[in-house]
């Protein structure tokens, strides 16, 4: 569950003529992850594509094409056949369609140029003046545009230039009509008198029409553009659902002759052998060598290079033997050459991060001869896999990495719930995320739903457990009877939950980054004990030594250390977190008589920091030392984050709700809402007085039935609108910062990724080929 799945190394090693059997058969096997060849064998090279290779990909590169112009997906046909003419259907349909898609074009074009022409007629319209008037002249000088009338008048009157004018204005068009003063040129001439006036001008479309015939002629010619694009439209929606299905299918096939014809430049090759190494699941290995003995008989030598396994670094792993040819693992002429060519570059120790090396039984003193990590396949419980997109947002992790999936499933939507702790948010949020599987047919989209959805039950429950619903007690509107509703608070007004909270969020914190050290310290025992306890247990040791002193408190007589002096320093810290005023000694409603761990305890807190800090020292240097105070305090202090939303979120929906229904305050400082039928009289025995004078929220705001109807409206709103936001806000606030929480603080400790994802060569049909 934490540690990925066992992967073998396998070789695959015989002559040229069986390399498409092989490469055919193991691509219907879809289970080997190929590893690349770099080209540093002596005498081997990377292989060639096969042939026809180019001419299928054109062909493949052609239907997406035709598939994207048609807007064609899996989900709005089914899959057809192919047929032995496919290549001409393929041909007919690419010209149907390219012809269509250039008339769309050229339509859509010519839409576009009228619009154009009718955005720069209107604004003649509004003037009521021909089109023909206002232009041809030689005596004088016209414009047409938008700008401020005054402004404009005003730059024409001071023109030298200008001996006479006159405006002509409909709606925010202003037509102006300049003659120039004596031997001046009327080209220009009202622009250069508009020079820092800001005017817009409006070409004068070329026409004798007036303009509301112009518009109407261009309105009527728009329809009938339109008309045809829906004809043209129509015929490529008939052929995509007439021939959707066979480019669906032909993709699919073309896919599949593409990947095959593209192995061998992972291959190593002679001009007579090819070698072929991959990774596959452990489990797998028999049933790859009866396939390939199956498809080629003893023509093709099959090894068991590596088993690649977490906790195992220097050890031999057992391997099977050689598969084909005969007793002595020699697998006919050819088969023996690539087997003697392939011993050279087999001389090294396999370099594999956190995997074994083993020999082969073929080779004799072999080792990995392509050298690469093993690819991952992350192994985890069917509710927690979704979660796998989170942990792949910071990377996939590498092979030699614990996966924290599990942990994230177990810690991310537990504390979302907790920060939130709505019902009515809760259900919306299952909701969303089940609105969210459903409509999105990618993984990533159906793991973000079921993310959704987790997060929502837990704010539900936790919304049960604070009793409430869009911030609304459910004990306050008659259900204070249900079990266990109203068992915690989220302390809004009742001060001694929220100091709980923040108690309890810093020991979820030391417990989370605890697993994150244990986890580290796993990690780093591949590079050596030594590495491990200088890079992780230091760290240990220092963080809890630090909240262990944190965490004590001195009991007079329990322990005499004959100083004379408290080392636990119960005098410095909060009193809410260690001696008799602590918030879990004696409280109204959480006694558990717990008044901070014992003052020994905290002495050995203090010398465990101290050993921690000095191993930090030595292991990372000068700059380790500087790290110890965000290491030690710092990441755990940022898990208050979580009381922080906690309160935030909370307190802004009980903002809303006070703005909706107006509230009473008892005696004792607790806010009872308003709602629409309490009387004062109902709480009098709580000592209520009215909270704010003259306001008594929306619901009851109205005087009068008209008035009471609008002020109820405005409290719906209010209610409704008030309530996404937050709703909005809280996926922001919690979501993120319990990802800040998982990436930073939790991940920083062991996580690194960057491993390379189990991806086999071969592709699943989404219909079986027919007979």
């Amino acid at each position: 569950m934490f540690r990925p799945e066992r992967m073998s190394k396998v070789s695959m090693a015989g002559s040229r003529g069986v390399m498409p059997t092989v490469i055919e058969t193991i691509h219907e096997l879809n289970l080997i992850h190929l590893s690349d060849y770099d080209g540093s064998w002596e005498g081997f090279d990377n292989g060639n594509p096969v042939e026809g290779a180019d001419d299928a990909s054109e062909k493949l590169v052609t239907v997406r094409a035709l598939e994207s112009t048609l807007d064609l997906s899996p989900d709005d046909v089914a899959t057809g056949s192919v047929g032995t003419d496919w290549e001409k259907r393929l041909e007919e349909i690419r010209t149907r369609v390219n012809e269509r898609d250039d008339q769309r074009s050229e339509i859509r074009e010519q839409r576009r140029v009228i619009d154009e022409k009718i955005d720069r007629v209107e604004p003649f319209a509004e003037l009521g003046i021909d089109l023909d008037l206002l232009s041809g002249y030689d005596s004088v000088d016209v414009l047409v545009g938008e700008g401020p009338t005054s402004a404009v008048e005003a730059a024409l009157e001071d023109a030298d230039e200008i001996r006479a004018f006159e405006l002509l204005t409909g709606g925010d068009v202003v037509a102006i009509v300049a003659a120039p003063d004596d031997d001046e040129p009327t080209d220009g001439l009202i622009d250069d008198a508009l020079v820092g006036v800001e005017f817009t001008r409006h070409p004068v479309p070329e026409t004798e029409q007036s303009p509301d015939e112009y518009v109407r002629d261009l309105t009527e010619e728009k329809r009938e553009l339109e008309d045809e694009l829906e004809r043209v439209e129509s015929d490529l929606e008939e052929i995509k659902f007439e021939d959707g299905g066979f480019l669906l299918r032909v993709e699919e096939e073309l896919t599949i002759e593409v990947q095959r014809a593209e192995a061998p430049l992972q291959f190593a090759t002679t001009d007579r052998a090819f070698v072929a190494e991959g990774w596959i699941p452990e489990t797998e290995y028999d049933r790859l060598v009866d396939a390939l003995t199956e498809a080629v008989g003893d023509s093709v030598e099959i090894e068991e290079l590596e088993v690649a396994e977490f906790d195992d670094h220097d050890h031999g792993a057992e391997v099977h033997t050689g598969s084909g040819g005969d007793g002595d693992g020699n697998g006919g002429d050819a088969t023996g050459e690539a087997e003697a060519e392939s011993t050279q570059p087999a001389a090294g120790k396999a370099a594999t991060d956190g995997g074994t090396t083993a020999k082969s039984a073929g080779h004799g003193s072999g080792a990995v001869t392509m050298d690469d990590d093993p690819p991952v396949i992350l192994e985890n419980l069917t509710p927690a896999k979704p979660f796998e997109l989170l942990v792949k947002m910071v990377g996939q992790p590498k092979y030699s990495e614990l996966d924290p999936t599990l942990l994230v499933f177990l810690t991310y939507p537990f504390a979302f719930g907790f920060m939130i702790g709505d019902i009515g948010y809760g259900i919306l949020y299952m909701l969303m995320g089940y609105g969210c599987w459903k409509v999105f047919d990618s993984d990533t989209g159906k793991a973000l739903g079921t993310i959704g959805i987790w997060a929502g039950a837990f704010t539900i429950i936790f919304g049960y457990l604070y009793d409430d619903f869009f911030g609304i007690h459910m004990a306050d509107v008659g259900l204070g009877f249900l079990p266990f509703a109203g068992t915690l608070s989220k302390g809004l007004q009742i001060t001694d939950w929220a100091l709980l909270w923040i108690v309890l969020s810093l020991a979820f914190g030391i417990i989370h980054l605890n697993i994150g050290l244990v986890m580290g310290f796993a990690n780093e025992l591949k590079h050596g004990l030594k590495a491990a306890v200088y890079e992780r247990l230091s760290w240990l040791l220092a963080m809890n030594g630090a909240f262990l002193w944190i965490f004590s408190h001195r009991d007079a007589g329990a322990f005499d250390h004959g100083l004379g002096i408290d080392l636990a320093a119960s005098g410095m810290k909060p009193e809410f977190i260690a001696g008799t005023e602590s918030i879990l000694y004696q409280t109204e409603h959480f006694a558990l008589g717990f008044a901070g761990l014992p003052e020994i305890v905290g002495i050995l807190g203090i010398a465990m920091f101290l050993v921690g800090s000095v191993m930090v020292g030595v292991g990372e240097g000068i700059a380790g030392v500087f790290e110890i105070p965000a290491w030690a305090f710092g990441h755990v202090l940022s898990y208050l984050r979580m009381v922080a939303v906690l309160l935030a979120k909370g307190g802004m929906a009980f903002a809303v709700n006070l703005l909706v229904f107006g509230a009473y305050e008892t005696s004792e400082g607790y806010t009872y809402f308003n709602y629409p039928g309490l009387h004062i009289t109902d709480i009098s025995g709580y000592g209520a007085e009215e909270l704010t004078p003259g306001f008594v929220g929306l619901v009851h705001a109205g005087d009068g039935i008209l008035l009471s109807a609008i002020a109820i409206i405005g409290a719906i709103v209010v209610f409704v609108l008030g309530h996404i936001l937050v709703l909005l806000l809280g996926i922001t606030a919690a979501g993120i910062q319990m990802l800040r929480l998982e990436y930073v603080e939790f991940f920083q400790k062991f996580y690194e990724g960057g491993g390379e994802e189990y991806d086999p060569f071969g592709e699943e049909r989404t219909v079986q080929p027919a007979d």
